[in-house]
């Protein structure tokens, strides 16, 4: 949070592709006293990895590996030589992230898997799961039957949705992961080795959600976004500058309470 005497630090050095990227984040500093009615004010933070699709279908995005660190001590890795659930959780939704998004997330073997000691998060068509009818006249249900097959989400008709032609099921169907049942921590340090997908609206993104909303809903709990970047190879702004494959962000969501969410005065790109 701004104010609080922490340093955020961002290290991106090219590995075996323009799009495949080391990075460390790191936070350093101690709790924040005063600014949360007298208490200190602590953050206490799950991972979530996600590859969404906002439109169209993307190639595979992967990640190799993961490493968090308190005080240079390891608190957790992950070399996904397996799949392990007792560290990744998956999202059971069609809830669209606030972003009216055009997947589905799954747990599905089709679109979340290891190989080879690499997590690959790949989009399918649903067409491909159905048919294509589905999109316009099926019924999606996604409120399963076991607690391990519950939807995560109901926001935006994420656990049931009648398919018509002007609001069809969502198209694509991935996968998003999160550590917030196993892992969490308030201070350290993550290293990530990734190489993000290529394809037009695709937006893959790692990101530290909080456990528990201790300050209320989104943002005033806040949110730390270790990486966000767009799957388009050919992608410019007003300016003619890319924003595209080549090009990712990191960003701080804070403020009271939405739509004062000031991520503006927090963010920075490469």
């Amino acid at each position: 949070m701004p104010g609080s005497g922490k340093k955020y630090h961002f290290d991106h050095s090219t590995m075996e592709s323009s799009s495949s990227q080391r990075q460390v984040f790191e936070i350093e500093g101690g709790e924040k006293k005063g600014g949360c009615c007298g208490k200190s004010c602590k953050v206490v933070t799950g991972l979530v990895v996600v590859l969404a699709v906002l439109a169209g279908l993307a190639c595979v995005g992967y990640f190799v590996i993961y490493r968090m660190y308190f005080a240079d001590q390891l608190i957790f890795e992950d070399n996904f030589d397996t799949l392990d659930f007792t560290k990744w959780k998956h999202e059971i939704t069609a809830a669209g992230g606030g972003n009216n998004e055009f997947q589905i997330y799954v747990n599905d073997r089709s679109n979340s898997y290891v190989r080879d000691g690499i997590l690959y998060i790949k989009p399918t068509l649903t067409a491909d799961f159905y048919d294509e009818a589905f999109l316009s006249t099926g019924t999606l249900n996604l409120y399963g039957l076991t607690p391990a097959d519950q939807c995560t989400s109901n926001f935006n008709g994420g656990c049931w949705r009648q398919g018509t032609a002007d609001y069809p099921i969502p198209p694509i169907r991935s996968a998003r992961l999160t550590t917030t049942k196993s892992l969490s921590f308030t201070y350290g340090r993550v290293e990530v080795m990734a190489k993000m997908p290529t394809g037009d609206w695709i937006w893959p993104a790692i990101w530290l959600l909080p456990m528990h909303n201790e300050f209320g809903g989104w943002p005033s709990s806040g949110e730390i976004d270790i990486m966000e970047s767009r799957g388009n190879r050919n992608l410019t702004d007003a300016s003619g500058n890319s924003i595209g494959v080549d090009h990712m962000g990191s960003t701080l969501h804070w403020g009271p309470y939405w739509p004062y969410n000031a991520f503006d005065k927090t963010t920075a790109g490469l």
